[in-house]
């Protein structure tokens, strides 16, 4: 495309062979002389160092993810705040090094989409439509994120299929607890006096009082009752408790 005008193997070579080289700078004739010229570094400054740092593809993509399931995490965990407040800065970081990136915004939709699945299906299991649809969500739009040919300026596939499978495990975790938490007796609140045993304290013909789960409830019975004797919950309701005798 002739775009090169001449290749050297070191700084030196090229110093010597650009020596008398005549260049057109502004409509006048130039002539290098650089051969033996004294040659001076520039290091990079540390805000160079860092700037180069958060702008590699690799970095900022996992900045992006640390902030926000540091910022989820606070979400779960009301009050941390340190969660939230390295969520928020590592999300503002990644969004400035993906401004600077050539970013694909349907890959970054495509991935807040997927953690916003992922994350309803840890409030609302439904068994496993909503994360498996945000993994699958996730995975496209990581792969669709930069949006670029260059050889080795992407996100490794080996680091998104790492991560999709992570998170695919903790909503299988979710979704097996959510499961599990379902089929197990209520023990807490009115519907857990539903069934318990009670205690009758006094005689009563209609209404009267009796111990449950060590409290004193008012209590009604469609037939007479005494002291002592055993019955059981049969419904809630209001602040009063309909028993029925124990068979």
């Amino acid at each position: 495309m002739k775009v090169i005008d001449l290749i050297a193997p070191d700084v030196a070579q090229l110093l010597e062979r650009l020596d008398g080289r005549t260049l057109d700078v502004q409509g006048r004739k130039v002539t290098l002389a650089t051969k033996g010229a004294a040659v001076v570094a520039f290091e990079p400054d540390w805000r160079t160092r860092l700037l180069s740092f958060i702008t590699d593809p690799t970095i900022a993509y996992g900045l992006l993810l640390l902030g926000v399931y540091a910022v989820f995490f606070e979400l779960m965990s009301p009050g941390a705040v340190l969660p939230g407040v390295v969520g928020a800065v590592a999300i503002l970081i990644a969004l400035y090094a993906l401004h600077m990136l050539p970013v694909n915004y349907a890959g970054l939709a495509l991935i807040a989409l997927g953690i916003g699945l992922m994350g309803a299906e840890a409030f609302f299991p439904v068994y496993g439509s909503l994360g498996v649809g945000g993994v699958v969500a996730f995975v496209v739009g990581s792969i669709m994120l930069i949006d670029t040919d260059v050889p080795g300026f992407g996100i490794p596939l080996p680091l998104i299929f790492g991560i999709a499978a992570a998170s695919a495990a903790f909503l299988i975790g979710v979704a097996t607890f959510a499961l599990r938490s379902r089929r197990r007796p209520v023990v807490s609140g009115r519907e857990s006096l539903i069934g318990a045993t009670a205690e009758v304290l006094q005689d009563f013909d209609g209404e009267g009082w009796a111990r449950v789960q060590g409290e004193t409830w008012r209590v009604k019975s469609p037939s007479p009752l005494k002291a002592g004797a055993q019955v059981r919950v049969a419904s809630v309701e209001g602040l009063v408790l309909r028993v029925e005798p124990n068979s």
